[in-house]
C-alpha cells in the first residue's frame, strides 16, 4: 500500500472524463463554483447581521410590558 504516483492518477482522471464526458464535469465545475460562492455570500450576510444586532442598544421596557407591573422598585438605604 504506497502511494500513487503521477500515472495512476492520470489514469483515474482518463476514466472519469470517459464515464462522466467533458461537459457533465463542466457543469459539475461550475455547480460546485456556485454554491461555495453563494455558502460565502450567505456566511458573510450572518456576520453582518449578528454585528448589526451587537451595535443595537437593547430594546427598553416599559412597566406596561413587564408581568409585575405593580411592582414598585425602590433601592434599600442601609443606616450608617
Amino acid at each position: 500500500m504506497g502511494s500513487f504516483s503521477i500515472w495512476h492518477w492520470l489514469i483515474v482522471l482518463l476514466v472519469v472524463v470517459v464515464i462522466f464526458g467533458t461537459k457533465k464535469l463542466r457543469n459539475i465545475g461550475s455547480d460546485l463554483g456556485g454554491a461555495v460562492k453563494g455558502f460565502k455570500e450567505g456566511m458573510k450576510g450572518a456576520n453582518d447581521d449578528a454585528d448589526a444586532a451587537a451595535a443595537a442598544p437593547p430594546p427598553q421596557v416599559t412597566t406596561a410590558q413587564r408581568s409585575d407591573a405593580n411592582t414598585v422598585d425602590v433601592e434599600a438605604k442601609t443606616k450608617s
